[in-house]
């Protein structure tokens, strides 16, 4: 195939890759999973939902994270300072009651008029900035609407600014400062073992740890090191979305200078670089990561390891209690169901080892 640049030829071989998967690449572990932030922000009246997909829909996205339970958590958290819709009303500002959200205060009820489109947007605004990490606009504009709500004796409108600062503070207090030159950067780094590979990931955003997650990789028994750092970072920053400045890493790749211009057509604005430190805080920051990386391989492999043992057991008391001549390694369910005899539907699940194969269901 014959492209017109080196950056042409990068895109296309991870398109290709993407879509063959070939066996002995390094890849993502199901990868096509990871959950998502969305703020609708194309509509009126945004709502905050989780998908799996980047659409170019005007959407804002935020991610991927490889934990949904915890985007969920996240999301509870985050709807109590900022209350924003999750129904699917069309927003009139006429409907005749506020559902029992309004009442419990975690949702601001445009529904019946109860605020006005630029306000919940604004909020909206300030919740996507908080994702980012872009804390002290959020802050200061609360803090603005407090001081001119109160000037104006609006007291209950001014409480509700001040609630909202008191929630704010108490979720960032936990974020640490750990540089102080504010440039958004990722911090990567790695850990493996004779099977897999865990790549750590740390997010510093106006230079603040603002959270962090990890990705096992497949496919790694052949590839070195670099190759493994390098299959990351094209995986990896295909999907984000959201690219920084910076990102920190703990060797150098091959393909560092087209991959950093890959990178920039993607982020727009300020070039990204990839780095390497050498010395002081930043190589410190890898140094953690890597750490990081390993502890949570190892707690992985405990886990992996008493699964297997648990598959193990029921796979022997299934094949004592059935009277089977050996374990039933794949185990195949069925279900039909109809409509009083027509529109008849069928599914069927497998078990593999005793564990669930969904690329296997039907």
């Amino acid at each position: 195939i014959v492209v017109g640049s080196e950056l042409e030829a990068l895109i296309l071989e991870m398109n290709l890759i993407k879509r063959h998967q070939p066996k002995y690449n390094v890849h993502l572990k199901d990868d096509k999973h990871y959950p998502y932030i969305k703020a609708h922000w194309a509509d009126p009246f945004p709502k905050v939902t989780v998908t799996r997909r980047l659409s170019d829909d005007g959407g804002r996205y935020f991610g991927p994270y490889t934990s949904v339970w915890a985007v969920h958590q996240t999301l509870d958290v985050l709807r109590k300072v900022f209350p924003y819709l999750t129904c699917d009303r069309v927003i009139t500002g006429q409907d005749p009651r506020a559902c029992l959200y309004y009442d419990i205060k975690l949702c601001l009820a445009p529904c019946v008029g109860a605020v006005d489109q630029d306000t919940y947007r604004a909020m909206i605004n300030d919740l996507c900035r908080f994702l980012r990490g872009r804390t002290e606009p959020v802050i200061g504009r609360l803090n603005d609407e407090m001081v001119r709500a109160s000037q104006e004796m609006d007291y209950e409108r001014a409480g509700a600014f001040r609630d909202q600062l008191i929630a704010i503070e108490k979720v960032v207090e936990g974020q640490k400062v750990i540089s102080q030159d504010k440039i958004d950067s990722d911090v990567i780094a790695f850990a493996r073992d004779e099977r897999d590979a865990c790549v750590q990931v740390f997010f510093i955003r106006g230079g603040k740890l603002i959270g962090r997650e990890y990705f096992i990789l497949e496919g790694t028994r052949q590839a070195d090191d670099r190759e493994l750092v390098e299959a990351f970072v094209k995986q990896f920053y295909t999907k984000a979305a959201y690219i920084p400045q910076r990102v920190l890493l703990p060797m150098e790749i091959e393909e560092a200078g087209i991959i950093e211009t890959w990178l920039h057509s993607r982020r727009g604005g300020p070039k990204v670089r990839l780095l390497v430190p050498r010395r002081g805080a930043k190589k410190n920051l890898v140094r953690l990561a890597a750490e990081n990386a390993a502890e949570t391989l190892v707690s992985l492999r405990a886990r992996w390891e008493a699964d297997r043992s648990k598959h193990v057991q029921a796979l022997a008391e299934l094949q004592s209690s059935l009277d089977l001549p050996g374990p039933p390694n794949r185990i195949e369910c069925y279900d039909i169901s109809n409509l009083q005899g027509t529109a008849a539907a069928g599914a069927m699940v497998v078990f593999v080892q005793g564990a669930p194969n969904k690329s296997m269901y039907r």
